[in-house]
Parts: structure tokens; sequence; C-alpha cells
């Protein structure tokens, strides 16, 4: 993403074991910058979604997946995307996007670093809400690096 989404965010950062501990409140202000950061005419299409963050991901969750390592989810979509929805769909609850926060800090060792990679995993979950395939959505990561 040239650029990046995010200019400038202030907030408290300690290096932990190579990665970054950010606190909960400056983290979720990342992520909902990096949501206002969306074109609009994705944000314009986008309803009954929640997003949330949580510390990782639960071993259950995990299992379920086929992953060993809490570290190894940095996010995940869960719903029925928009492109699988007919005249049928409603009355449900919203579709969720859980971003992993500790994963993300680990992976990170500068706040430039956590910053686009929030953005990163936004993006991607986000391409899921809309249908987009793993493939489809490497490709399009790798073509705005």
């Amino acid at each position: 993403m040239k650029g990046g989404w995010i200019q400038d965010t202030t907030f408290a950062i300690i290096t932990l074991g190579g990665g970054l501990d950010v606190r909960r409140v400056d983290f979720e202000r990342v992520v909902k910058e990096a949501l206002d950061g969306l074109p609009e005419t994705f944000r314009n299409r986008i309803s009954n979604l929640a997003v949330v963050v949580e510390d990782a991901a639960s071993s259950e969750l995990l299992a379920q997946l086929g992953l060993e390592h809490p570290y190894d989810l940095l996010g995940l979509y869960q719903g029925v995307s928009l492109d699988k929805r007919g005249f049928y769909y409603g009355n449900v609850l919203p579709d969720r996007i859980s971003l992993y926060r500790k994963p993300i800090q680990a992976q990170c060792r500068s706040r430039q670093e956590m910053i686009r990679l929030i953005q990163e995993v936004v993006l991607h979950e986000v391409g899921h809400y809309f249908g987009l395939d793993d493939k489809a959505l490497e490709k399009i990561l790798s073509e705005s690096d």
C-alpha cells in the first residue's frame, strides 16, 4: 500500500521480547483508522459487520482451523460474504472480523510496522467479506506494495 492509510498515530509503545506491546485502546484506534481509511466505495457497501479486537484466537478456534500456535492467526472473517448472500439473507447476527492484537504486535518491531500490518490484516479480512479468496487477496496486496 503506497503511502499507507494512516499518516500518524500517537500511542504508547513498549518493546517486549522483540515485539511491541501497545495499549489495547491505542491498538483499537489504529484499527478504526484503518477501517475509516478504506475507499468510500467499499465503506458504503459494508453493513451488518462487527469488527472486534481480541488478544489472541482461542485454542478451540485454532484447532478448528488446523493451526497449532496462537500467533499463527492475525485476523479472521466469519460470516456470509457479500457474493454468497441471496434474497433470503436477513435477520442474522452481524458477520465478524476478529483482529488478534498479540500476534500482530509480536510480528512488529516499530510503530510504523504495526500500523502497516494492521492495515494489511484489515484489508485482507474485509476482502473476505466482499468474497475474495486468499489468492486474489495476495495478488491485490502484492500489487499495492
